[in-house]
């Protein structure tokens, strides 16, 4: 362990205003340590301080910054442990989702860089590859850490004896949710792959967990007696009369059953897994003890850890789903300061109390979230027709074949997910919803760039993969009366259809009372001139409009055109705009390559070659 640093005398910007004096402060055992190399030595008393210090650094760089609060908060000590017992990087640390791993950048080297977490060219969110060593794998949605450490740890087994290390995945509760946690943990099983898997379980997604899954841990979590029984029998079990090495398989095959009617953590052990559990995830000491046990078992281990989200921060503890994501708040009390942002209804909500209006005037219409029912405002749903509401977990996949089901049976299933997550279900959108042509509406939120939580969750993809869809009509508001709607349209329609639209407020523009479907003009022209047609989409109809302006100076005359409908194209409309002008400017929120603009732009010839041009929906059209 590093020697302490001696005092420093500095302007203690915490003591009384305009004091003016040098006080003494004494450097933390953040700043002295060398870490995560230390930990190893340090004693149960100054694990429990740095836990503390680690905690203070957190909410103190949240508060002013935002970020993922109550997951961060709620493994600090695990966090801690899985360093003191690991030797990172050599030891392999996979972190699911990731936006709890505030801790372990701290511990690994970034202490310094901390406060520039989630901003443009600070640190990622998320672990990142590219950021640090000890971020040994790339994460920012769930259910990916086991499978990532089968092929982490398969690879090991099969490295030279010197450059084998240990391979830890941290999974939550809520990820277990996910059907490829479970493909992970098949195959693993069926290996015997030496991993070793971290539940951290915390009864949280966003929110609370749902499903039979979550019954189960919660059994597991909240009978203590459960372990002392699987304790208990496994010592006596060994004294029963018959079973020595002579009847060892039928003595096995007695064993099992029993356990299996008795013993808590069956499900991991038919899988093949060790279960060890439940461990106190706040108790350091503990947590090493049963690591160590862990490590030392050949074969998959599942070593079961019981958390609370946002520990050692009341507010956070109290509200777990309020600080699991959170803007900038007051320490001493946990209100979120005034972001001084556009004031108004935002996408989310209008798109939220659009389908509670129009679920009340079909009761065929129905909603479904993948545990992001306030983030997707889908809680308006569940306030307002809860048996119309469903919550199928962080499950996309299985949330669009769901949604496949419900509408051959006559139902008009509406999918709420952030942009980013239907590309986990896009063998269900293309198979099982649209080549079926069944009416099924997709809302995607948080479309297009979305700012601090960086690339994993950028809504950038989607009009490229979503063009080349057969079947699929693909609406883009332009602000939220427009969104409103084109869902009312949409659940009129009988085919399936996607809506597209962005994080946070919306332009401010009054309502439709009662909402009406829009039935065009897909190509509205907001503006008219001579020389150049702006075609924006989206949050590209206000640059459209800005750069009309801009034009405007230099004695250009812009057509302003917002396009509605991206699929299919209103060809028509505009071969006849593309005909009267002598440029073209396509802006969209979305990858250039495959995006709506790029089928423009390889397909105009210019003015005077009508007779040549052809609108295609395909992404390279002639």
């Amino acid at each position: 362990m590093a020697s302490p640093a001696p005092a420093v005398y500095v302007l203690d910007p915490r003591g009384p205003p305009g004091c003016g004096v040098y006080c003494v402060l004494i450097m933390r055992l953040l700043e002295q340590l060398t870490l995560p190399d230390d930990l190893a030595t340090l004693q149960p008393g100054k694990l429990r301080q740095l836990a503390a210090e680690i905690r203070g650094e957190i909410i103190s760089t949240i508060s002013r910054v935002g970020g993922h609060l109550g997951p961060s908060l709620g493994v600090v000590e695990l966090t801690i442990a899985l360093h003191a017992e690991l030797s990172s990087p050599k030891d392999k640390i996979v972190w699911d989702v990731g936006h709890q791993s505030y801790a372990h950048k701290l511990l690994t080297g970034r202490l310094s860089s901390f406060d520039t977490i989630r901003r443009f060219g600070g640190l990622s969110g998320f672990p990142r590859r590219a950021e640090s060593e000890h971020d040994i794998f790339g994460t920012g949605h769930s259910s990916t850490s086991v499978s990532a450490g089968v092929g982490l740890a398969e690879a090991a087994r099969r490295a030279s004896p010197a450059a084998r290390g240990h391979v830890v995945a941290v999974i939550g509760d809520g990820a277990l949710t996910g059907g490829m946690a479970y493909e992970a943990l098949n195959q693993a099983g069926h290996l015997q792959t030496p991993l070793v898997v971290v539940l951290n379980d915390n009864a949280m997604s966003i929110k609370k967990n749902v499903g039979a899954i979550s019954g189960y841990l919660s059994r597991l979590r909240t009978d203590p007696a459960l372990f002392r029984l699987r304790r208990d029998f496994e010592r006596r079990v060994q004294r029963f009369p018959g079973i020595g090495e002579r009847v060892y398989a039928m003595g096995e095959q007695l064993k099992e059953g029993v356990k299996a009617a008795l013993v808590p953590g069956m499900l991991f052990e038919e899988l093949g897994f060790t279960y060890i559990g439940v461990v106190d995830g706040h108790d350091i000491e503990a947590l090493r003890a049963h690591l160590r046990r862990a490590l030392a078992i050949e074969g998959p281990v599942l070593l079961h850890v019981k958390t609370v989200k946002g520990k050692g921060y009341r507010p956070a503890e109290k509200a777990p789903d309020r600080f699991h994501g959170t803007s900038p708040f007051a320490v001493e009390s946990g209100e979120v300061l005034p972001s001084g942002g556009a004031a108004g209804l935002s996408y989310t909500e209008a798109f939220g109390r659009a389908l509670v209006e129009l679920a009340g005037r079909d009761e065929r219409v129905v909603g479904i979230t993948a545990a992001m029912a306030a983030g997707t405002g889908l809680d308006l749903l569940e306030q307002a027709y809860p048996d119309r509401f469903f919550d199928v977990g962080i499950a996309e996949g299985h949330a669009v074949g769901f949604a496949a089901g419900l509408a051959a049976a006559g139902k008009r299933p509406v999918v709420a997910l952030y942009s980013t997550f239907l590309q986990r279900a896009y063998d269900q959108l293309i198979h099982d919803v649209c080549l079926q042509d069944l009416p099924v509406v997709f809302a995607l939120d948080r479309a297009g760039l979305v700012g601090e939580d960086g690339p994993t969750h950028h809504g950038s993809f989607d009009l490229s993969f979503l063009r080349v869809v057969p079947g699929l009509t693909v609406f883009v508001p332009k602000d939220e009366a427009e969104l409103q709607g084109m869902l009312a349209t949409a659940l009129m329609m009988d085919g399936p259809v996607a809506i597209r639209y962005p994080r946070g407020k919306g332009e401010g523009v009054p309502l439709p009372e009662p909402i009406t479907p829009l039935k065009g003009p897909w190509l509205e022209v907001l503006r008219e001139g001579r020389d150049v047609l702006l075609l924006g989409t989206g949050t590209g109809v206000g640059l459209a409009r800005e750069a009309a302006h801009l034009l405007a100076e230099q004695n250009l005359t812009a057509t302003v055109v917002n396009v509605r409908r991206v699929r299919p194209l209103d060809e028509e409309a505009l071969l006849r705009l593309v005909s009267q002008h002598a440029g073209l400017i396509t802006i969209e929120e979305n990858s250039v390559v495959g995006g709506w603009g790029r089928a423009c732009s390889r397909s105009w010839r210019g003015p005077g070659c009508r007779a040549r041009q052809r609108w295609s929906d395909s992404p390279t059209p002639s």
